[in-house]
């Protein structure tokens, strides 16, 4: 235990308690059902984002029991807009293991959190931390930041084992002591400061308690850190959606196949070019098909050209096409994509 980790500690610690971030609904609070949500929530999502979500879903399911008991359906459709889907099923199959294997009660460990569906080692350690003051590192993107240019770590983070070597620094940091009530300051702190200090551009060093001890900010390069040179390429694919509506207003709806675009979410019937779209209607009905404008909606690491294509459809003229009608007052309650629910509210 070296005096500058514990530096690095109390100064985390002290700073959370006079100027960290208060009034946010996950805070302030030992209850794994909500830390454990608001962390989901919170993964590549704005908290000003989650701060619609997160009360909403905690008046549906209140506790880890009922959230298990409810269809996959239900967690979807109070979950359409958050995006990133796969959160959302895991989450559900979560609850489900947390019920089945632990009786409804999370496990206390942060090793134990981590063989559950969707908890990872940083929200195992953020749970582990804030609600049983388990002495145990996070490293999300967030903390990456700090911890690398408190540092001076420039190792490539897109390798692993450098990855690796962060986050045993990382665990070196931590408190020594009064763990119970130092571990979840000391980690709201690290969330705070990079959320609100130490900024991927322009961070606010001046102001930072860390300032002394950061490396970064000695040579004048914060802003270089963390270095990971791996980069995603982006892609792009253009989707046709067939809009077929009912005489009573009625919107044929069926559910994406897993894995996939939008998986288990209802969906318009999705085609891969305007002729495939085309050719799945019998002959007789091709011409009442009506080209709405094209859209775009950008996913993490990929662009989706949407060509919405309407027409008025019987049933018998999508007898080849799996789905269903869901009347007007059914559909906005189902988990759709937000993309298809901003298309159907519009029309």
């Amino acid at each position: 235990m070296s005096a500058g980790s514990q530096a690095f500690a109390a100064r985390v610690v002290g700073w959370q308690k006079t100027h960290g971030r208060r009034g946010l609904p996950w805070q302030d609070t030992q209850d794994p059902y909500r830390v454990w949500l608001s962390e989901i929530m919170l993964q590549q999502t704005q908290v000003t984002t989650v701060l619609d979500y997160f009360p909403r879903f905690l008046r549906r399911f209140p506790d880890v029991k009922v959230l298990a008991k409810a269809s996959l359906d239900d967690v979807l459709a109070l979950w359409s807009g958050l995006g990133y889907y796969s959160r959302a099923r895991n989450l559900h199959r979560c609850a489900v293991e947390v019920v089945a294997r632990y009786g409804g009660e999370f496990p206390s460990s942060a090793q134990q959190l981590q063989t559950l569906p969707g908890i990872g080692r940083s929200t195992a350690g953020a749970i582990a931390a804030f609600c049983f003051g388990e002495r145990v590192a996070i490293l999300d993107g967030n903390v990456k930041r700090v911890l690398t240019r408190v540092l001076g770590f420039d190792a490539d983070l897109a390798v692993a084992t450098n990855e690796r070597a962060l986050w045993d620094q990382a665990t070196a940091l931590l408190p020594h002591r009064a763990l119970v009530q130092a571990m979840p300051r000391y980690t709201q702190g690290l969330m705070d400061l990079g959320a609100t200090v130490c900024l991927a551009r322009n961070p606010g060093c001046l102001i930072c308690p860390l300032r002394e001890l950061c490396v970064a900010q000695h040579r004048g390069s914060p802003e270089k850190y963390p270095v990971k040179t791996r980069k995603l390429k982006r892609s792009a694919q253009s989707l046709w959606l067939l809009q077929a509506y009912a005489a009573d207003g009625a919107i044929w709806l069926a559910k994406r196949p897993t894995p996939g675009v939008w998986a288990g979410l209802y969906c318009l019937p999705v085609f891969e070019s305007r002729e495939a779209l085309q050719a799945q209607l019998p002959v007789r009905y091709r011409a009442r098909l009506l080209d709405a404008p094209a859209f775009t909606h950008v996913l993490t690491h990929k662009d989706l050209h949407l060509h919405p294509v309407a027409a008025p459809l019987p049933a018998s003229a999508l007898a080849g096409l799996e789905g269903a009608w869901f009347a007007a007052h059914e559909w906005p309650d189902l988990g759709l994509p937000a993309p298809i629910r901003k298309l159907l509210t519009k029309g």
